[in-house]
């Protein structure tokens, strides 16, 4: 049987930060996969923590953990927040759109 090592997590906190970055670089279109391509890059950062706390025997990395999901959850409301008030005056989410607000 197979354990689960440290390794193991890291990979997969790996390809979640890469496939984040990718979703903010490759789709500079839409706002909404801009916002959960950066939710991807906090739960990459999350399980990098978890996994270190728990190899280390600490609470620290999960308590911080925790803040982080904090921290993503306000960012996700008020992000969604603005996009809806945003639609509501421009009637479009596009990105390009937003060079409007300049000025």
């Amino acid at each position: 049987m197979m354990d689960v090592s440290l390794g193991h997590y890291l990979v997969v906190s790996a390809v979640l930060l890469v496939l984040g970055v990718f979703g903010i670089f490759l789709n500079r279109k839409n706002i909404i996969v801009i916002l959960m391509a950066i939710e991807l890059i906090l739960l990459s950062v999350n399980l990098n923590l978890v996994a270190f706390s728990a190899a280390l025997n600490d609470l620290a990395g999960q308590v911080l953990a925790m803040l982080v999901l904090t921290v993503a959850a306000a960012e996700a409301a008020i992000g969604l927040a603005i996009v809806v008030i945003y639609f509501r005056n421009r009637g479009s989410i596009q990105v390009e759109d937003v060079n409007l607000m300049k000025g």
